[in-house]
């Protein structure tokens, strides 16, 4: 037979397109429209239905950037329609290739009843079905004329990302407002014929199936008359009956597609657009979940269930119901899908604390799996936390993103820095927005790298990033494949069903050590540098907060501010969502997480200085420093408060040849007349620190236009060109530090050198007018390492300074949280920092020995999704420390983030608790969250290393009891009433509850 394969699928594609799907709705009527532009900020939706609207045409323009229009559409089911099912097709203008990135909305019956939301790709409304002619019917549409920021042409910078810059022009046009008949029939030949087609796509060109499928196909189209389709399709149907009967082979892989909707939460929009995203997607889901019994659909980041829960009861009351049901899940167990690199250890705690609570709280449901497909990179930390908030499982899509090696597996085990390992899948499908089509079901068979010991896989089915969901074409396509040959087998499942099912068929699993780092998105471990100096500033004041409140409460009876703490960690878990903290999100979100940080910082402080006044004593007598550390210093002992020692005393004079020099007896540094760093040497050691002929604290320019995802990644060849800013315009000395001036390009820097103790303590303050530009700091140093130390969640992991395989290349920017470590046998270096996280640490070789060079990354200047990221004035602090154990870096990094603070008093507060081993670092002393005035105490070994510690109450303990992080039992209560004897493992995460006696 001759090969007719182009003629046959050339011939389905255009009288898909031309003939049959133009007739799914064979006849209409228009509606009535009337609108009612919101004068500002979205209204309540009382108000909305309760406005006068004013009549609007189909073709006339509506919708100003980030504005609020409510629709009315009004009309009457014809008679002849009787006994036809009748919808609404409303499209506000829409790119059907852009769901969840442009308009949207949401409809409501006139009483307020939510139906179901509007987009791109979810135009309809049930009306009738059947209909008996003559219906009057009205409904409302609260529709969202949010700009479109990633448009055709991605990348480009535009003014559209913030409501201050935007403009008025409206940004789209009404283009059909019809009551239409719904042709069932039609409808399904569609869903049959875009199954099979796509199905022929991806089957062998020398195998029977795919001619099978083809000649039937074939005889459908000659069964279709093109002038009465309706007429005919059931006909073409029956032509296609054998070949979508046919089921699939015993061996054909087993997808588990999950209903899902992944809502960014907040991105191209801001926050308050989020939350009626989340409404839009929970009505349009619950909608479907009563017309598809077989569907199932999973929601994460409890923050938006709680979004829905505050500001859309109507929609929150169909969820309730749903979840009742078993098929509207809670997902995940976090409080938002967090960035997992740069959040601290306590805040990576508190996703899942606040998260898993919420669930249980509101449904009962306690949540085994932890849902991430999005986040960029996982720290190593990470599998100890799940499995320490009582969660055992994770699932991510992200890492296939990677731009240099493909991960090796897509269901194995992942071990965390501490030896814990959590069961973890990615989809083979590579993506978090599958629409069932065939080559994406194909591509996940095909892609599955753990054939032959496993053969299931998940598939999060429905459209994303902008919400939206899943939609009744995916559900009749996962009908059709549910058991087809030629196609994965396909069925609706909870999360909870597939990883059961993935662990009983692969019992051994392959195991990965160490991060999950994503070789793509390296840059948001720099963009929007304030939003990042907001969250770690917020950590720590948060830190202070609950361990002050606590002291004040034990030791002096003060309230303890439980929901107003509770709030703030809401708040600034949101903020750790990987499109905030990232920098990677508009303009408009950036500048209200700004202000957001001013408004914690402000309270935070208020609460700790209430708490602090109320141990201080009597103000009149002296001042006394209150240490929020985990560690002692200057005699005041870690979480308590003492008069302080007197500090070491630093010289400040000339140096020959230009510059100066500070001595304090401990180190000697010389900046030279270019207000460069030429030495730093350990008195103790008798050890120089920068390498021989460098500098250090040098500031790196380099040009940075990535080829795209602008303010998400570096490429690495920005390092190909760069500039050293070695020219001065002041070196001068002030107040025993040496102070430097440079100018550059449109931008200023002042440096500011500090001797304290065995740091060098480096201030800069930039004023950044550049564009498209990386600024780095460097720090040659003068010791051999093929492996450095940065700090994550609850300890350190190592990289390579080398780049011996692709992988270790790949790693060409990294996150660290307070500190780089790096030593050779006998002695080493950190380098400590206030708020930055992205660094790069590579090394050189020469006559004079091994470089290792440290560079941290302080700013970028993406033009998008922000054209003004980071510009105005920035400080930052980091801190040289010579000599330095991993201890020493764990030490100093503390310090460095949590000054001392100074309050009038005269009553030396004593710790709450205290350790007797600084390898154990306290990270919480707080209240019980559920107001019982127990005393809650968590820490880690912080070394890598064993532990022997006791930990001593500074106050009457009747009870002490191991929990999880949401502070529930895990072991049976033992009775103490004195120090409590602490053996740990190597990075060991242990969270203790003392009763109070």
């Amino acid at each position: 037979m001759h090969d007719d394969r182009d003629l046959v699928e050339a011939r389905l594609k255009r009288v898909l397109n031309e003939r049959i799907r133009p007739a799914l709705h064979p006849d209409s009527v228009p509606l009535e429209v009337a609108v009612w532009h919101a004068p500002d900020e979205p209204v309540p939706v009382a108000e909305g239905l309760a406005a006068t609207p004013e009549p609007i045409a189909v073709g006339d323009a509506w919708g100003a950037p980030w504005g609020t229009s409510w629709f009315t559409v009004t009309g009457t089911v014809p008679e002849r329609w009787a006994g036809r099912t009748v919808e609404a097709l409303l499209d506000l203008g829409f790119d059907e290739d852009m769901p969840g990135f442009q308009c949207e909305g949401l409809v409501y019956l006139p009483d307020g009843t939510p139906v179901k939301g509007l987009n791109p790709r979810n135009q309809w409304v049930r009306v009738g079905a059947p209909v008996k002619g003559g219906e009057r019917v009205r409904l409302h549409v609260e529709a969202a004329s949010n700009p479109v920021i990633l448009g055709r042409h991605p990348f480009q910078p535009t003014r559209l990302g913030d409501k201050e810059t935007a403009g008025n022009d409206p940004l789209y046009r009404l283009t059909r407002m019809d009551l239409a008949v719904f042709d069932e029939t039609v409808w399904q030949l569609v869903m049959d014929l875009e199954v099979l087609g796509e199905l022929m796509h991806e089957l062998p060109v020398d195998g029977a199936r795919r001619y099978e499928v083809l000649r039937a196909v074939n005889r459908a189209l000659d069964a279709v008359d093109l002038q009465d389709v309706n007429g005919t399709a059931a006909a073409a149907r029956a032509e296609l009956t054998g070949v979508l009967s046919a089921p699939a082979v015993p061996s054909a892989h087993r997808v588990s597609a999950v209903g899902h909707a992944h809502i960014d939460s907040a991105w191209l929009w801001p926050l308050r657009e989020t939350v009626r995203k989340v409404a839009r997607t929970a009505s349009n889901m619950t909608a479907l979940l009563e017309d598809e019994p077989d569907f199932v659909f999973a929601m994460s980041q409890a923050q938006q269930w709680a979004w829905i829960k505050e500001h859309r009861p109507e929609v929150w009351a169909k969820v309730t119901k749903a979840v009742a049901s078993g098929r509207f899940v809670p997902a995940g167990g976090m409080w938002v899908e967090s960035d997992t690199n740069m959040p601290g250890s306590e805040a990576m705690a508190r996703q899942f604390v606040h998260g898993k609570r919420f669930f249980i709280d509101e449904f009962g449901v306690d949540n085994e799996e932890v849902w991430l497909p999005d986040t960029f990179g996982f720290a190593a930390g990470l599998p100890q936390i799940i499995k320490a908030a009582g969660s055992k499982r994770l699932l991510t899509q992200k890492i296939s993103w990677s731009q240099t090696n493909t991960f090796p597996h897509h269901t194995f085990l992942w071990e965390g820095l501490d030896g814990t390992r959590i069961f973890t899948h990615f989809p083979p499908v590579d993506t978090y927005n599958c629409s069932m089509t065939g080559g994406e079901l194909a591509h996940a068979a095909r892609n599955f790298k753990d054939k032959g010991v496993a053969r299931h896989s998940l598939a999060p089915t429905g459209w994303g990033d902008g919400g939206g969901g899943t939609t009744r074409e995916m559900v009749a396509k996962a009908a059709r494949v549910r058991d087809l040959e030629g196609s994965p087998a396909v069925t609706w499942e909870t999360p909870a069903a597939f990883f059961a099912k993935a662990e009983a068929e692969y019992p051994h699993p392959p195991v990965w050590a160490g991060e999950l780092y994503l070789e793509l998105h390296r840059a948001t471990l720099t963009s929007q540098a304030k939003t990042k100096q907001g969250n770690r500033r917020s950590e720590h004041l948060l830190r202070e907060a609950e361990l002050w409140a606590a002291t004040a409460a034990v030791r002096a009876g003060a309230p303890y501010p439980y929901a107003q703490l509770d709030r703030i960690w809401k708040t600034v878990l949101l903020h750790q969502f990987h499109d905030i903290l990232p920098g990677s999100s508009i303009a408009w979100v950036h500048r209200e997480a700004r202000r957001t940080y001013e408004l914690v910082a402000e309270e935070l402080n208020a609460v700790i200085d209430t708490a602090q006044r109320a141990l201080a004593g009597d103000a009149s007598g002296g001042t006394l420093v209150f240490n929020g550390a985990p560690h002692a210093r200057r005699g005041v002992p870690a979480g308590g408060a003492a008069r302080p020692e007197a500090g070491v005393r630093t010289s400040a004079g000339e140096r020959d040849g230009g510059g100066y020099v500070l001595d304090n007896g401990l180190l000697r540094v010389e900046v030279d007349a270019r207000g460069l760093i030429v030495s730093v040497h350990d008195v103790a050691a008798d050890r120089e620190t920068v390498a021989p002929g460098q500098v250090a604290g040098l500031l790196q320019l380099h040009p940075d236009f990535p080829n795209k995802w602008d303010a998400w990644d570096v490429d690495e060849f920005y390092r190909n060109t760069g500039t050293d800013l070695t020219e001065a315009d002041e070196v001068s000395l002030a107040d025993g530090s040496v102070r430097v001036r440079r100018s550059f390009g449109s931008s200023s820097v002042t440096q500011v050198f500090t001797l304290s103790g065995r740091r060098l303590d480096i201030d800069t303050e930039v004023d950044w007018h550049e564009t498209e530009k990386f600024l780095k700091l460097a720090f040659p140093l003068d010791v051999h390492a093929d492996r450095y130390a940065s700090e994550s969640q609850y300890g350190h992991v190592f990289r390579a300074t080398h780049t011996n395989t692709s992988w270790e290349a790949a790693k060409f920017e990294a996150c660290n949280h307070r500190f780089v470590h790096v030593e050779e046998p006998g002695w080493g270096v950190a380098l400590v920092n206030d708020s930055t996280y992205g660094h790069d640490v590579t090394r050189t070789a020469g006559d004079a020995g091994t470089t290792t060079t440290v560079r941290v990354s302080l700013l970028r200047a993406p033009r998008f999704p922000d054209p003004e990221t980071d510009q105005g004035v920035h400080r930052f602090r980091h801190a040289l420390v010579p000599g330095a154990t991993i201890g020493d870096a764990v030490r100093e990094g503390y310090v460095v983030n949590l000054p001392e603070r100074r309050v009038p008093g005269d009553a030396e507060v004593a710790p709450l608790v205290t350790v007797d081993d600084d390898a154990v670092v306290v990270t919480a002393v707080k209240l019980a969250d559920d107001e019982s005035g127990d005393v809650i105490v968590r820490f880690h070994e912080s070394r890598g290393g064993r532990a022997r510690a006791t930990l001593t109450p500074g106050f009457p303990v009747a009870q002490v009891v191991e929990t999880d992080l949401l502070e529930r039992p895990t072991a049976e209560p033992r009775r103490h009433d004195g120090p409590v004897p602490l053996t740990l493992r190597p990075f060991e995460l242990v969270t203790l509850r003392l009763k109070r006696a």
